[in-house]
């Protein structure tokens, strides 16, 4: 399939709609009732948008595509976690996760339901326990197409969505202004409503990008694919550590907690034998406490094609006990999605056609 030659209408906020249909000759309060209709009402055409005169209507449509993401498959695991395959305009598959409330997680938001965004086709930091590289990197997402997840996992789901997580394919940071752009559609009243508190970024440590989301004006959260407490142990299963080595990396994180009343999160997926000794959490501890971190340990997704295996359980609760001991807010998340390859990338390499 060749790329889309109409910009996509979702790519654009208010102040930028407001400009081109000013610039066009028509009132700027248009600009308000085509967001309107596009993110509360959820129209998928403008011949849909019923108060707008037609000649408008017959222009936009001329002027800008109205894309919808193609749903290619949907796995739901026994806990209720869904997986989403979409095809994009161009023929790239990604993938989104729509995670249901759990109490032991989120004690009294018993009602939240996450959705965990993609940001990239593929992804180009090869982290080696992670399906998303594994086929490379393609291209960036945009802003329409990061929007487009959240709105059309809304629609099939029949869910109302109130936590955004950017931890789907590829490197958020790496994509910072289509990111930001679509961020801004999320959370804006215009857009989708969203809370800042309730939309999380995540990155595998990409120290400059840490520092400019501090400097944004919205309260964001923050996650640090931690994964490694130790430089040895982190180079061995992110590259990226090579570039922004702890040292680095942390010194960014007390930027960044300098700047936000958020504590930050360190996501740690727990490796048999690679990171989930006991040095590997006392370790932790340490850095944790640097920066007044909360601690998600999930345990390895295996991933058919990777050596890589879950700990068992009395090592995963031992692991857990060292953080308890050392006074870091940690929380054990089990068996979200592990029955539906839930881990980022595999249901998109399961369906893409081999050599």
């Amino acid at each position: 399939m060749s790329e889309p030659t109409l910009p996509p209408v979702t790519n654009l906020t208010l102040p930028e709609m407001e400009a081109l249909l000013v610039g066009a000759g028509q009132p700027k309060y248009r600009a308000g009732q085509v967001l309107k209709w596009i993110y509360e009402k959820r129209v998928t055409s403008f011949e849909a948008m019923s108060n707008l005169p037609d000649a408008l209507r017959k222009q936009l449509t001329t002027d800008f595509s109205f894309p919808i993401l193609e749903k290619i498959r949907v796995l739901g695991s026994n806990d209720t976690t869904q997986k989403f395959l979409f095809r994009l305009e161009d023929g790239a598959l990604i993938e989104s996760v729509l995670i249901p409330a759990s109490p032991a997680l989120y004690g009294e938001q018993s009602d939240r339901r996450t959705i965990c965004i993609s940001s990239q086709v593929g992804c180009a930091y090869g982290c080696k326990f992670c399906a998303s590289g594994l086929d490379g990197f393609a291209r960036n997402l945009t802003a329409a197409e990061i929007v487009g997840q959240f709105i059309e996992v809304e629609r099939q789901s029949g869910e109302r969505i109130n936590n955004i997580v950017f931890m789907g394919m590829g490197e958020p940071m790496a994509n910072f202004s289509n990111l930001m752009q679509a961020i801004e559609i999320l959370n804006a009243p215009w857009g989708v409503g969203l809370g800042a508190r309730h939309i999380t970024v995540s990155t595998s440590g990409l120290a400059p990008q840490i520092k400019m989301l501090a400097d944004q004006p919205k309260q964001i959260r923050l996650a640090i694919s931690l994964h490694g407490s130790t430089n040895e142990v982190r180079s061995q299963i992110m590259p990226v550590n090579q570039k922004y080595p702890l040292e680095v990396l942390m010194e960014a994180c007390v930027y960044f907690t300098s700047k936000k009343k958020q504590h930050l999160t360190f996501e740690y997926i727990l490796i048999e034998d690679v990171n989930d000794r006991p040095e590997d959490a006392r370790a932790l501890v340490k850095i944790a406490r640097e920066v007044r971190a909360k601690v998600n340990c999930i345990p390895y997704n295996n991933v058919e094609g990777l050596t890589w295996k879950r700990p068992d359980e009395d090592r995963q609760d031992a692991f857990m006990a060292v953080l308890e001991s050392g006074g870091i807010q940690s929380t054990l998340r089990r068996e979200k999605g592990h029955d539906i390859a839930a881990a980022c990338g595999q249901l998109r390499r399961q369906s893409m056609p081999t050599a």
